[in-house]
């Protein structure tokens, strides 16, 4: 069995670099669903720190969390080159402060040390220039800015296309329906990237949120028009994540539990067969 689960180093992937990566990415949730102590932040990042490339502090989690254990998680995480990103809270910001309080956000972010300010563009409601300043905003402030995009969208806000130019259009009420437009996604996205944003993430739900509702169609897309290297999709389970690399290969861009680090890797690895089970067991991950 040992022989069969061999221990991999970068040289047998010889096209998939090592840290710092621009794809081949792994990218952990920090707390939310669970509580990250600084020990075991620490224990994660010395048994395996070259595995993961960031830290996520998702779901507005950074924001019930004293500063000083942020400082504290940020520079651990990068003492072991990994960089951390504050998630999708910038639109609870915005909603709060209005957007004069987007620059002073983003000064926050920097001052805590924070490496990449994650936008998720279908709750912050902005029309799309707006989106494309607040990229730029993050980009002039020296981090890194990575939107989310979900593939259905507010019906309102999808262009009508039998508008005569320069045509007046009555205001009508904000629509509670929701469309799937994969084109506008991608369309969205590729301007974000022309901004300068350096990643696209997009959003589980209705994609790839459960393994067998995966949509294959729709990440083939976008992976097809914006590039494996700009693009990162979650994977919630063994499933999604082992989907992922049988289909895209051992650079695809994936975001895990932090329970899922070394399955991952070694699904990224040339020498695991079809019927792969967990190399640690389950047992040790219950923190």
């Amino acid at each position: 069995m040992a022989a069969y689960y061999r221990w991999k180093s970068f040289e047998e992937n010889e096209d998939r670099p090592e840290k710092p990566r621009r794809y081949g990415v792994t990218e952990i949730r920090g707390p939310r669903y669970s509580v990250l102590s600084q020990n075991l932040l620490q224990e994660i990042f010395e048994s395996m720190g070259q595995f993961v490339d960031g830290l996520k502090f998702s779901g507005g989690s950074n924001s019930l969390i004293p500063k000083s254990f942020i400082k504290q998680a940020i520079e651990t995480a990068h003492e072991h080159g990994v960089y951390v990103s504050t998630g999708d809270w910038a639109e609870h910001m915005l909603r709060s402060g209005g957007p004069s309080a987007f620059k002073d956000y983003v000064e926050e972010c920097k001052q805590l040390g924070f490496d990449t300010i994650e936008l998720n563009a279908n709750l912050l409601e902005v029309p799309e220039e707006t989106l494309l300043r607040y990229v730029r905003l993050i980009k002039s402030g020296g981090l890194r800015a990575k939107p989310m995009f979900a593939v259905k969208f507010n019906k309102s806000d999808i262009p009508g296309r039998s508008r005569a130019f320069g045509s007046y259009v009555v205001p009508e009420p904000r629509s509670t329906e929701f469309v799937e437009d994969i084109d506008l996604l991608i369309r969205k996205a590729e301007r974000c990237l022309e901004a300068g944003a350096d990643t696209i993430m997009i959003d589980a739900d209705d994609v790839c949120k459960y393994a067998d509702s995966l949509r294959a169609d729709i990440i083939a897309k976008v992976i097809g028009r914006l590039g494996i290297e700009k693009t990162m999709f979650e994977a919630s389970d063994a499933k999604l994540a082992e989907w992922f690399i049988k289909r895209y290969g051992p650079n695809v861009n994936l975001y895990v539990d932090h329970s899922q680090i070394m399955d991952l890797e070694c699904l990224r690895g040339r020498h695991l067969g079809k019927d792969h089970q967990s190399v640690l067991g389950s047992s040790y991950f219950l923190f």
